[in-house]
């Protein structure tokens, strides 16, 4: 899904991550130890990883993409298994204790397609991109999915068209004020906005019976850029296919929640799959949708909804009236996970587990397959260290997810099968999801900041040949303004993105508590392919990584996360920029309810002074916002003083940590120490989970209920306020205060564990 990387509203979904005390100055961690590790041990794992890099080539890289891209590799198809046996093969060659394991999940493909616009016109859609004579494997039709949203409910309905922009919850309260209501209506929306997934949800909670999306050039073609094939960019009949499912109810497989899709698993039949859509949906082109809109009378749109397209753009509802007809093969599909596992010497129960998925919508070279082969070059390289005698201290898990394009089904239902092993083996996930030529990015558990922090500067940027820190860095501090320009230029630790939702990170961090991180290159290499034909072997190497210089950046950067999170003396988990950035969330959500207290007494104040109805073109229809009720005073005590205590534990394990030598700590000591890191971020989660989506446990990082892929964070909390739930909201206040105590007792007892073996190597 690569949600931080394309060029289409998913890329507002992570932040740079770098660390450098000014923009004119490099800096390198080699005046010091690297996070979990002694002096001594930093010294040694600087040689292994100058090993490493030793063992990368791009050619590799390249071999390898273009044997996977070849054919169309959607879950369940031919090619797809193929890969899995292709992958399992490499890593068996390897060395590594290789299994292939199958889940059988619901996947939907399409077997009737029709969109037709009846009147006042008649057009029928085409609903298929084109091939190329420039992209070879683009003529490859009788292999590839056809242009769908995977989890469209079927549907044969008929409606007058509406013009929501972007379909979010805002959208519709501007159709409200405009008189325009859209049930039994067939509504368009633009890509962007918010995951494609909250655009049908949206529309039937309003009474839509039917939703078609498309992209508009404005955002996902010729006003970015030329267009394929003379560009990076979407032409006028590329379309992005997608899944739809309301995932921020929960991933993987629809038919098995809360446990894994194996042989002989009960599935729930479709009409009570909670995450499958209740009106049918259709995502098509900017030269379909160009018709469609042309045909729509009603209200001029405001200019913030306007797109590239050369029209006026009205909202409707009509003229145009809409023929949407679909149907799906409802089957079980057989996913192939490729698990590859090199054994911990010193402490083989701690695992650390790095995945990319290796499924496309169709030959998916920029996405998945770009990463997976970074991933493929950074486990070849570490496997030629092993065959020299060395081993890792934790065991090395490498994973090729299936079927994450539909959902993360192969991530999630993995995750499920081996839950409880994994609340007592995992220690970290490392994920990647496609790649591309540009800028850093980084996302994930704040208590490894510090950790990727350190990573970053030790990898050189192919194009400046400063650190990929010093060049994300600069990147951000140009295109950011007010206070993040000015935190991005002081603050010497630079924040990384919090998680929201969209790849294999989050059955991990946000079902099991499992600290996560997601890294990945991108921002110069265009758009346009994603998840369509046109995601080939050509265009990636055309435009995505010529050279596959990021390609082997991404290895280095990776590669250098797993192998010290699998040599550390201890896991290198730190405590103050998680407590600092929970802080900053805190402040968040008590700013929240002020100006949503503010903002409401001032539109009540408005109303009742006629003010709407004067500022109003009387020749247009408007309709006066209806009055809201008070936003209360809620009582955050229970929270602040959580917090107070989190940061007094914090300060604390700084006091215990500042000059520790881990040489000094004897071998169970250290894995005292470890057992204690590895189950810290367990304690963030809360067994029943967030209200009306027990899936999701962690109480600080979640998807968006309205967002999809965009994170909220301290999301009980923060929803329960935009929801205007105010007794679910000082509810949640108290149960997130009860949670960051107790992670605030975790924190403490590991700085008891520290002050007890220092006391001890003294003498004392």
């Amino acid at each position: 899904m690569r949600p931080f990387h394309v060029v289409v509203p998913l890329s507002a979904l992570f932040l740079f991550c770098t660390v450098l005390p000014c923009i004119g100055q490099e800096s390198t961690s080699s005046a010091g130890t690297f996070p979990g590790f002694s002096v001594s041990g930093t010294q040694d794992e600087r040689a292994i990883e100058k090993r490493f890099d030793a063992q990368l080539d791009s050619k590799d890289l390249a071999e390898w993409l273009k044997r996977l891209s070849a054919r169309p590799h959607h879950i369940g198809s031919a090619y797809g298994k193929s890969n899995a046996e292709f992958l399992a093969g490499l890593f068996r060659s390897w060395g590594y204790a290789t299994e292939i394991e199958e889940f059988d999940v619901l996947f939907p493909t399409p077997k009737k397609r029709l969109l037709e616009m009846t009147g006042p016109e008649h057009y029928t859609a085409k609903l298929s991109e084109p091939p190329l004579n420039e992209d070879s494997t683009s003529g490859q039709t009788e292999e590839q999915l056809p242009t769908y949203n995977a989890y469209s409910i079927d549907g044969d309905v008929t409606g007058e068209l509406v013009y929501v922009n972007y379909g979010i919850p805002s959208d519709y309260e501007q159709l409200e004020q405009r008189g325009i209501d859209v049930r039994g209506k067939i509504v368009i929306a633009r890509y962007g906005g918010s995951w494609r997934g909250i655009k049908p949800k949206v529309a039937a909670e309003h009474g839509a019976v039917g939703c078609i999306i498309y992209s508009d050039p404005k955002d996902d073609g010729y006003a970015e850029g030329d267009v394929y094939p003379k560009g990076a960019y979407r032409n006028e009949w590329g379309v992005q296919r997608g899944s739809v499912g309301d995932m921020p109810l929960y991933s993987g497989d629809p038919s098995t929640p809360f446990v894994g899709a194996v042989k002989g698993a009960k599935h729930l039949s479709v009409k009570d799959s909670k995450t499958i859509t209740k009106i049918p949906v259709l995502p098509i082109s900017y030269g379909d949708a160009l018709p469609m809109l042309r045909a729509l009378n009603g209200p001029v749109v405001p200019d913030e909804w306007k797109g590239s397209l050369p029209i006026t753009y009205h909202i409707g509802p009509g003229p145009a009236n809409i023929h949407l007809n679909l149907e799906f093969n409802w089957n079980l599909t057989p996913a192939y996970d490729v698990v590859a596992r090199l054994q911990g010497a010193e402490r083989p129960d701690q695992w650390i587990i790095r995945g990319n998925h290796h499924d496309g919508w169709v030959n998916g070279a920029g996405d998945p397959l770009a990463g997976q082969v970074a991933m493929l070059a950074e486990a070849k390289a570490v496997s030629k260290l092993a065959a020299s005698g060395w081993k890792p201290k934790r065991t090395m898990i490498y994973c090729a997810w299936d079927g994450e394009e539909p959902g993360l089904l192969g991530s999630t239902e993995w995750v499920e099968t081996h839950a409880d092993e994994l609340l007592k083996h995992g220690a970290v996930y490392i994920n990647t999801d496609g790649n591309g030529r540009g800028f850093l990015g980084m996302s994930g558990s704040h208590t490894l900041e510090q950790f990727v922090n350190t990573v970053s500067q030790d990898v050189t940027d192919p194009e400046t040949h400063v650190s990929v820190a010093k060049r994300a860095r600069a990147q951000r501090v140009v295109n950011s303004s007010g206070d993040a320009k000015k935190e991005a230029l002081d603050r010497p630790d630079m924040r990384i993105g919090a998680l929201g939702s969209g790849s294999d990170y989050t059955p991990f961090l946000q079902h099991l508590g499992i600290a996560a991180l997601s890294v990945g290159y991108g921002g110069e290499d265009g758009g346009g392919s994603y998840h369509s034909i046109y995601d080939s072997y050509t265009h990636y190497t055309r435009f995505g990584d010529p050279g596959f210089q990021y390609g082997v950046a991404l290895a280095q950067t990776a590669g250098r996360m797993t192998l010290r999170l699998a040599n550390a003396d201890v896991l290198p988990f730190e405590f103050s920029d998680f407590t600092e950035t929970v802080g900053k969330y805190v402040k968040e959500v008590v700013k929240l309810a002020d100006d949503m207290r503010e903002s409401t007494e001032d539109q009540n104040r408005m109303i009742r002074d006629n003010a709407f109805t004067l500022a109003a073109d009387p020749t247009q229809t408007y309709v006066v916002p209806r009055p809201k009720d008070p936003v209360p005073f809620l009582n955050f005590s229970s929270l602040q003083n959580a917090l107070s205590t989190l940061q007094d534990r914090t300060k604390e394990y700084q006091q215990a940590a500042r000059g520790v030598d881990y040489k000094n700590f004897s071998r169970a000591e250290q894995q005292e120490l470890d057992n204690s890191y590895m189950h810290v971020e367990q304690l963030l989660t809360e067994k029943d989970g967030l209200p009306r989506r027990p899936w999701f446990v962690h109480q600080i990082y979640a998807p968006g209920a309205y967002t999809g892929y965009g994170v909220k964070t301290l999301p009980a909390v923060r929803e329960a306020i935009e929801l205007r739930n105010w007794k679910e909201a000082d509810e949640q206040i108290v149960t997130v205060s009860k949670v960051l105590l107790r992670y605030a007792d975790g924190i403490g007892k590991i700085t008891n564990l520290l002050k007890k073996q220092t006391k001890a190597d003294a003498g004392q």
